[in-house]
């Protein structure tokens, strides 16, 4: 007669059995196991764009040319000799402050010293065709040197009229930076100029400087009132440019 109670080996094997499928290790890894096999791989991270590039681009590599020429323009039409220096009245002031208020502080400090080099290197581009080191040694040397200066000041000044100022003062604003600059830039240094090259006093240098002054401040207006006209025109020069973060 078969007994009917279950095996004692059968027994012990179902109550393990049961323990092991209580355990909660067990039924959380087969749900885990699960996932895994239905998820699908994480993409491979993708790298961040490059930063703009902040050097010079190919427009500013022909603006740079452009006033560049005007540089040499300016310097080719005739001047007015005044004072028994000779030393003459020309457009060149007023391309430089044209250039600095249109560039910006880069590009039109870039244009000047590509200018200056022009001419130090042998080719005519100085007033009444002068070129070379030798003009370094002329009473016209100050004004020369003030012109990099006063690219670069007045540069600043258009960009910082230009991000903080609407655009009814940009010409009024561009006017009275122009004639900051004449006086605390460009007549200083041609007066020392003067004073080193052709051995003046300065009482002597400032009365041979002087009679440039009211020309200058005419420059200074057709400058002002030509480059608001130009960022009005033309933003991608340099409004959107100071524009950016």
């Amino acid at each position: 007669m078969n007994d009917p109670s279950p095996a004692p080996d059968a027994h012990v094997a179902t109550h393990v059995g049961s323990h092991v499928d209580d355990a909660p290790g067990a039924n959380a890894a087969a749900p885990a196991t699960a996932a895994a096999s239905t998820t699908a791989p994480a993409p491979p991270p993708v790298a961040e764009p490059a930063g703009r590039s902040r050097g010079l681009d190919a427009q500013s590599v022909g603006l740079v040319a452009v006033f560049t020429a005007l540089l040499v323009a300016a310097a080719v039409v005739p001047g007015i000799p005044v004072g028994p220096l000779g030393v003459p009245i020309t457009l060149q002031t007023l391309a430089v402050m044209l250039t600095g208020l249109v560039l910006g502080p880069g590009r039109a400090t870039a244009a000047v010293l590509l200018y200056l080099l022009l001419g130090f290197v042998g080719l005519p581009v100085f007033s009444r065709g002068q070129s070379g080191l030798q003009v370094l040694a002329g009473p016209t040397a100050g004004y020369l040197v003030s012109f990099v200066f006063a690219a670069l000041v007045l540069g600043l000044a258009s960009r910082a009229v230009l991000r903080r100022a609407r655009r009814t003062w940009w010409a009024p604003l561009f006017f009275v930076a122009t004639l900051l600059t004449t006086l605390l830039v460009v007549h200083p240094l041609g007066i020392a100029g003067l004073m080193i090259n052709a051995k003046l006093s300065f009482e002597a240098a400032l009365a041979a400087d002087l009679p440039f002054l009211p020309g200058d401040v005419v420059k200074g207006l057709v400058a002002a009132v030509a480059a608001a006209a130009v960022h009005r025109a033309f933003p991608d020069v340099l409004v959107r440019r100071v524009a950016r973060p």
